[in-house]
């Protein structure tokens, strides 16, 4: 098999722009969870988010574009420029192409289009509103701006699909159809009917009150995931072609597991079946044994049944060799379709720098969690050379993708 590389690297998040930023409040513990500034959320069950703050488009892109665009496209666009100019690539258009991941695409546009249709006296859709709604159009934006004439393609797998971005970039270079390939991923979901139908099944934390300390991945007294939003992108060569261009590597992608749990569309199987398949399929890919992995930076959105089952899945795949493991939606929220790259950023930043990103607000481990180092509230220092990122999702859709240091 091809070795696949990383040679740049991009993010947006709840706790800053840029991968130095998100690096540096990720370490600290920095919470990115406060009430709900980009609607009036008062009279909503659940008025907290993690919202990417202090965002003005017009810093990053065209306004042009600005306004054919949905958030969650220019959350994707804003991470691919940062990663495109860290890898310094001249993109050779037919071997470059693009994998975008997103969950909902634009829903949150959707509604609130609905909301303004309904109330209007004059009932009039603007002539954007479909391209602005389009998963691929994301990926699209991108390719036109960078001339990527490669393969294109969309994967929409719930909370997976910014790992599955990276499983099929990664596919398409095996297969020999790019020698380069972009995985993003982007998330904007922000709106009354997303938040009505989340709360309603009883997913949401309720901690209106103290939004910071309101995600608690594996804390006894979590009671739900909080929404988050932003964007992370990757450059993915063949290692041929990053060593031909004298490229700087970040680090390699080793392995990437897909499975489903053919159980239930929202419930993981209770057994962790499909998790344990798809971590045990990406260290087979990897090559590696999995006493081998230090750190696994876990899906653990802080509900009950989730993050019981991941952890015992985690168990059962790593024995009595368990690494760190932490969730850093305690800090940024569920980003769902980009935090399946941003958590892999993560996986690389930690064996870069040395340093294991803590689990913010995990004050108490609940008793069914017990026996892991989930790396609570204060980041540790370690030095490792391979670590695997979880992304499970609605449908049963599991994601797993080990990174490793590049050692040539």
């Amino acid at each position: 098999m091809k070795k696949i590389v990383i040679t740049g690297m991009g993010a947006v998040t709840p706790i800053g722009i840029g991968v130095d930023t998100y690096w540096e409040n990720i370490t600290a513990g920095v919470s990115g969870i406060d009430t709900i500034k980009s609607f009036d959320a008062s009279e909503l069950a659940v008025q907290i988010a993690g919202e990417v703050k202090n965002f003005n488009p017009s810093d990053y892109m065209p306004k042009d574009l600005i306004r054919k665009t949905d958030p969650f496209m220019q959350y994707a666009y804003i991470a691919a420029e940062e990663a495109l100019k860290q890898s310094n690539l001249e993109i050779e258009p037919e071997r470059t192409g693009i994998v975008m991941g997103t969950a909902m695409n634009g829903i949150a546009t959707i509604a609130f289009t609905q909301d303004a249709l309904s109330g209007a006296a004059h009932k009039k859709v603007g002539p954007r509103f479909i391209p602005k709604i389009l998963g691929n159009i994301a990926a699209a934006n991108i390719a036109i701006d960078h001339n990527i004439q490669g393969p294109s393609l969309t994967v929409s797998t719930a909370c997976s699909s910014g790992g599955d971005a990276i499983n099929t970039a990664c596919m398409c270079m095996q297969t020999g159809k790019a020698d380069v390939m972009l995985a993003v991923g982007a998330e904007s979901v922000l709106c009354p009917l997303v938040i009505y139908s989340l709360a309603n099944a009883k997913a949401l934390s309720r901690r209106n009150d103290s939004p910071a300390t309101a995600s608690r991945p594996f804390d006894v007294t979590r009671d739900g995931f909080v929404i988050g939003e932003g964007g992370g992108a990757l450059v993915l060569e063949t290692e041929e072609h990053a060593l031909a261009r004298g490229a700087k590597i970040y680090g390699e992608v080793l392995g990437c597991g897909n499975t489903d749990d053919a159980y239930h569309v929202t419930a993981p199987h209770p057994e962790g079946r499909g998790a344990i398949a798809c971590m045990k399929q990406a260290i087979a890919q990897a090559n590696i044994d999995a006493s081998q992995i230090g750190y696994v930076n876990a899906h653990g959105t802080a509900t009950n049944k989730g993050d019981t089952v991941e952890t015992a899945s985690i168990k059962s795949v790593f024995g009595d060799k368990l690494p760190y493991v932490s969730s850093t939606k305690g800090a940024t929220g569920h980003m769902m379709g980009a935090g399946g790259i941003t958590e892999v950023i993560t996986c690389v930043k930690a064996i870069e720098t040395g340093v294991i990103p803590p689990t913010i607000n995990l004050n108490e481990v609940d008793p069914e969690c017990s026996g892991i180092d989930f790396v609570a509230n204060t980041a540790k220092k370690a030095e490792i050379d391979y670590a695997m990122s979880n992304a499970f999702g609605f449908g049963g859709q599991n994601s797993s993708i080990i990174v490793g240091r590049y050692k040539g």
